[in-house]
């Protein structure tokens, strides 16, 4: 008997095209020469060994067509067939009109703001009334709050993501490195603490235990997520080139559900499922992650997708059936989910795993030079492998097979590149860019609580959602000017009208131009204090180290109240 051996990889497409044995899903580890099917040959005939997995035609109500039974075959002048795009993507509000705090409030709106001062509220009364007896001896003073004070209080959490200081307490220090007026202005420290200690989203007594088959892991922040999905996807429709990817909430505290990102800046945290668009990385729809044992059940979704599908038909479900490009990394990518998505009008490209099922071995393992692509078709679908540093797959229902010349790196030469490579690296990147948007003017600091930490988070990617949209709108700004608008608007009305700083309420006051000031020394090196200004005039006689020294006479000023009160009513 004559050993066995390796066959090249022209007689393995040989006879990959002229066998049909491989229907069942089967390796061949070993192929038959050309002498070796003769009946009066010695030769032992080869092996099959089946390797157990699922049948390659899935089980749902979505028709998988011919490609459940066809096989791989070289993709020579490979064409997909494209569903036509009908989606009307843009704006669906009408934003004539509107300014930046009026884009924001589009998401942001007063159901939101409402929700939250209730929850607020009722939160600190449960608190307080589960901790009366540590309290007894001193009771725990808190006044209810409102949509004004909570609107001041976001206001101040947005700008500390752009005025950066170590600590919270740093923001009303009256020392000369960390004095920033408009805090003290806006609210006391006492008050703004007591606001991030007792806000929340969501009632505590409506909470299933954890024994619960209903339990929801992230049942503090679940009003909040809801809200703002279905906000997300009311104001703006993305554009036909979209992206999911995961993103993480940097939090390292103890957590069921905490990740390990190794390939992420923060590593350890929150993590979540967005789907974002391409081009601008506005966030359609996302999705926290709650643990390896959640169950995922979005509506029409085929049973043959494992959990990494389902989640991307979640995220994607709403824009099924209007011819969506979607980029995906291989973390989602599969033979089936492609399947699935091109049967409901959605193409997709992403790279994939080299062991994921239903893939060609013989075609995966093949050595290819630096820079040689070749590829493989089945039915609308395209599997390309492309020798850059590394191997690089990529499967496509989107791309034809088709190469353009790119500059090399380093080198004024250029070499053939798949398209559908190029494309991923272009629309693969929406998730990114809004992480990248934010990173500057993150307002997150070290905390116990996660959904507090994650509701921020949320929030900021409101912010700039609504200013994706407002740029939609042909407006032209940065963002860190939108953002500054925005803020000025929450505090003290319109920035550019008088009108509305004098008529505010107590809290929206407008310290402008003017910063208060420690008053010198004397020649002598003693301590000089001033009389106040608006204490006298009140009858009240009351001295301060403060003065206004931007001011030409520079009047003495105390530093609680009455810097705000001259600069609006006394000043002239």
């Amino acid at each position: 008997m004559s050993r066995r051996r390796m066959y090249s990889t022209e007689e393995a497409y040989a006879f990959l095209a002229s066998s049909s044995g491989s229907d069942s899903g089967e390796e061949l580890l070993y192929l038959p020469s050309s002498s070796s099917s003769s009946t009066d040959s010695d030769e032992e005939p080869p092996r099959h060994r089946p390797r157990p997995g699922p049948s390659t035609s899935p089980s749902t109500n979505i028709e998988p067509g011919p490609s459940a039974i066809s096989e791989w075959a070289p993709a020579s002048n490979f064409i997909p067939n494209l569903p036509e795009f009908v989606a009307t993507a843009g704006i669906r509000v009408d934003t004539v009109g509107l300014k930046e705090a009026d884009f924001f409030q589009l998401f942001f709106s007063e159901e939101l703001i409402n929700l939250i001062v209730e929850e607020t509220n009722r939160y600190a009364e449960q608190f307080i009334a589960a901790n009366l007896q540590a309290y007894h001896a001193r009771p725990y003073q808190w006044t209810p709050t409102n949509a004004l004070e909570l609107k001041n209080f976001f206001a101040l959490l947005f700008n500390m993501g752009i005025v950066k200081k170590p600590t919270i307490r740093s923001y009303w220090s009256n020392d000369m490195l960390y004095h920033t007026p408009l805090y003290r202005s806006v609210m006391p420290r006492n008050r703004f603490e007591a606001l991030l200690k007792f806000l929340h989203y969501a009632n505590n007594e409506n909470c299933p235990p954890p024994s619960d088959p209903n339990f929801d892991r992230i049942y503090k922040i679940r009003p909040l997520v809801n809200y703002l999905n279905q906000k997300f996807s009311e104001v703006y429709t993305p554009e036909k080139e979209i992206a999911v990817d995961e993103s993480l909430v940097h939090f390292k505290g103890r957590l069921h559900f905490r990740q390990y990102l190794p390939n992420k800046r923060a590593r350890y945290g929150v993590k979540l499922y967005k789907l974002c668009e391409s081009t601008t990385g506005y966030t359609h729809k996302f999705r926290v992650y709650e643990g390896k044992d959640s169950k995922i059940e979005p509506p029409e979704c085929p049973p043959v997708l494992k959990t990494t599908g389902k989640i991307v038909w979640d995220l994607v479900h709403p824009l099924l059936d209007q011819g969506y490009n979607i980029y995906l990394d291989n973390f989602y990518t599969s033979v089936p989910l492609l399947q699935c998505l091109f049967a409901k009008g959605t193409v997709a490209c992403g790279t994939i795993r080299r062991n994921q099922r239903d893939l060609p071995k013989i075609f995966v393992r093949q050595k290819l030079k630096k820079g040689e692509s070749k590829a493989v078709c089945k039915d609308n679908m395209m599997l390309v492998k492309y020798q850059d540093k590394r191997d690089v797959l990529v499967l496509t229902t989107l791309h034809p097979d088709r190469s353009t010349p790119v500059q090399v790196r380093g080198t004024t030469e250029s070499a053939p590149k798949p398209v559908c490579i190029q494309d991923y690296n272009k629309f693969m990147g929406g998730v990114d860019l809004s992480d990248q948007a934010l990173q500057p003017y993150t307002a997150l600091r070290k905390t116990k609580t996660w959904y507090k930490k994650l509701a921020l988070h949320l929030f900021q990617i409101t912010m700039y959602n609504s200013f994706v949209v407002y740029k939609r709108a042909g407006n032209t700004c940065t963002y860190l000017q939108f953002q500054e608008n925005v803020i000025k608007d929450f505090l003290f009305g319109d920035p550019e009208g008088e009108e509305s700083r004098a008529t505010g309420s107590e809290n929206r006051i407008v310290p402008g131009q003017h910063f208060p000031a420690v008053v010198p020394r004397r020649e002598s090196g003693s301590r000089q204090q001033k009389r106040c200004r608006v204490c006298s005039k009140r009858g009240i006689r009351k001295c301060t180290i403060y003065h206004c020294e931007t001011c030409p006479h520079k009047p003495g000023l105390c530093i609680e109240d009455c810097f705000k009160i001259y600069h609006t009513t006394y000043d002239i």
